[in-house]
């Protein structure tokens, strides 16, 4: 029986690369869908707010386990052809995402004093520049510690594409253990190496506090 080593180190880097590089399909693919769906929690429009709140409370009512296996197994249940596990996984994370990140978005551009948005409407401002040039500035300040709290998240999250066939940090140390069986030293070294891929990410959320004054006057 194999002992734990430096193979088997080399193997749960690599698989921390594709979590890091999974994490990051799903919060930027997110990212662009959620701020679209937050502008629209936002607008004028009430069927486009009727609409993008049933999307938001479908996504977040829906676990990601489900939404995974409804992805790359439902495809294949209707004829059409499987999606590879990457991809799979990654628009699965992709739509969970929007649906959290538009809320978090979309309750920091309304904690805004509506007073900004009426100064901006005085100086004869369209609804967009008054968006960008004063409400978004603000709003951003707010997102930062909230937006990076949830990109913690979504690292962690990832762990749940192993249902899909994709081989992550977690599920590469269980295929370890299975030939090792040290759970003890395998799963350490996994906790270490998500300690390493987290830690970083939430002193980059307090640094960024800190360097904006959010909550300060």
């Amino acid at each position: 029986m194999p002992s734990f080593g430096l193979g088997h180190l080399w193997f749960l880097l690599i698989a921390a690369g594709w979590t890091i590089a999974l994490s990051a399909i799903a919060f930027l693919g997110g990212g662009v869908l959620g701020f679209f769906i937050a502008l629209a929690r936002i607008s004028e429009s009430r069927l486009l707010r009727g609409l993008s709140g049933a999307y938001v409370q479908l996504v977040q009512g829906t676990p990601l386990l489900i939404l995974l296996f409804l992805i790359y197994f439902g495809l294949a249940i209707i004829g059409l052809d499987q999606l590879p596990a990457l991809i799979a996984a990654g628009a699965g994370l992709t739509i969970y995402s929007s649906g959290f990140l538009a809320e978090i978005w979309r309750g920091c551009l309304q904690s805004v004093p509506k007073t900004q948005w009426e100064a901006a409407e005085c100086l004869a401002m369209t609804r967009w520049q008054r968006l960008t040039r004063v409400i978004l500035p603000q709003a951003m300040r707010i997102a930062t510690a909230p937006t990076v709290g949830f990109l913690v998240q979504i690292v962690k999250n990832t762990s749940l594409a192993s249902v899909v066939g994709f081989v992550e940090l977690s599920q590469a140390g269980k295929l370890i253990n299975n030939s090792t069986f040290q759970p003890f030293a395998v799963f350490l070294t996994v906790a270490a190496l998500y300690f390493l891929i987290c830690y970083p990410l939430s002193a980059w959320s307090r640094g960024l506090e800190r360097r904006l004054n959010v909550g300060r006057r």
